[in-house]
């Protein structure tokens, strides 16, 4: 499987890469990302696997997430998480505190979705929100997305984002 590249004007979606590990486990070890997370601050190893995870669910599943670069630099992670536990493809995100506030997780996200729902024909795409995550609620709502109601994932009760479908808005 091949995992497709995506740009916009100031990002770059990819698959991830050995050289990642750092700034990944970084990622996943600081409390202000892993707060939205459900909380446990990830090992190296932890993210090392994550990381495999994700590559992996590229190879099953035919999609997947994507590392996302800022100028040469990984800032996070976006794309289509699809997890055993969840009952739905997710449109996901995370970013490195250092990326926020500069509208980059809505921009890839945007990409992300366009490509998922170009390349398979879904109806249907949500996000899962923990309700006190203001910022990827902000991100949801400017995608266009709305909440359905609410499930419990991993002891967490989370908010169901549906996203508007192109050309026939949001299908609930």
């Amino acid at each position: 499987m091949t995992i497709p590249v995506l740009r916009t004007n100031r990002l770059m979606l990819r698959g991830f890469r050995a050289d990642d590990w750092d700034a990944y486990a970084a990622l996943n070890a600081d409390p202000a990302v892993r707060d939205w997370l459900g909380g446990t601050i990830l090992t190296r190893e932890q993210a090392w696997t994550q990381m495999e995870t994700f590559m992996g669910q590229w190879a099953l599943r035919g999609y997947g997430v994507f590392a996302a670069e800022v100028d040469g630099a990984l800032a996070g992670r976006v794309g289509i998480l699809h997890l055993p536990e969840r009952p739905e493809p997710e449109l996901a995100w995370t970013l490195a505190p250092s990326f926020w506030g500069r509208g980059l997780a809505t921009e890839a996200a945007a990409e992300a979705r366009r490509w998922a729902f170009a390349e398979f024909g879904w109806d249907r795409l949500v996000s899962y929100i923990l309700p006190t995550n203001l910022r990827s609620r902000r991100v949801a709502e400017k995608l266009g997305a709305v909440v359905e109601g609410r499930i419990d994932l991993r002891g967490h009760a989370t908010d169901v984002w549906v996203h508007p479908t192109p050309g026939r808005g949001v299908v609930v």
